[in-house]
């Protein structure tokens, strides 16, 4: 879905994706502030239950290439959608130039995911890539030059805080919650668009 902002000046293009089993409106909360703050925001939606990371990835790409044809977009992610990140911009160098912010980002894998799949994984198909043994997540390298803003959820009990680590990020914070709901908080949300701003979380 997207949502563009009257502008004499050409605004910035954010790039959100939800999170495993969710869907685009659950970024609602995120893409308002973003437009507040004067972003046009591409919220898309994906079959993220259905297919591994690689196929995820395919489809997002081409559904950002007809929703956002320009200059790079800046990208906003939750939880498996933060992986998608990182998976498209290391192998879709035409996608960096934009910063990025991760919310509850398994960058590291996640415990939680090893635990679930052997029960769960024909339901939800890209457990494996978020699992710490085997999982892709932890094997994507930052490229070069990429900005990216990890916001850490302190009592999040799906994606611990030292699974949100990432090598080059540019900086960190952590919001008091867990890991669902984090995009409903407004400290959240306001630190998305200092990033996107400024590259730093702080004032």
């Amino acid at each position: 879905m997207t949502d563009a902002v009257p502008s004499s000046a050409a605004p910035e293009e954010v790039i959100l994706l939800h999170g495993l089993g969710r869907t685009w409106r659950s970024m609602r909360p995120v893409a308002r502030a973003l437009r507040r703050a004067g972003f046009v925001t591409h919220n898309i939606g994906y079959p993220s239950r259905r297919h591994r990371l690689p196929v995820l990835a395919e489809l997002v790409a081409e559904r950002i290439a007809r929703a956002a044809p320009g200059r790079p977009p800046h990208f906003v992610g939750h939880s498996l959608g933060c992986i998608l990140i990182r998976y498209l911009l290391v192998h879709r160098p035409e996608l960096r130039g934009g910063r990025v912010v991760l919310l509850t980002p398994p960058n590291q894998g996640a415990r939680a995911a090893d635990f679930f799949q052997p029960y769960v994984s024909w339901l939800l198909r890209p457990l494996p890539d978020l699992s710490v043994q085997g999982g892709v997540a932890a094997g994507l390298v930052l490229p070069p030059g990429v900005e990216v803003g990890l916001i850490a959820g302190g009592t999040d009990r799906t994606v611990r805080l030292h699974e949100t680590r990432l090598d080059g990020a540019a900086d960190s914070v952590i919001v008091p919650c867990g890991h669902s709901f984090i995009m409903l908080r407004r400290d959240a949300q306001d630190l998305t668009v200092r990033f996107l701003k400024t590259g730093r979380f702080s004032p």
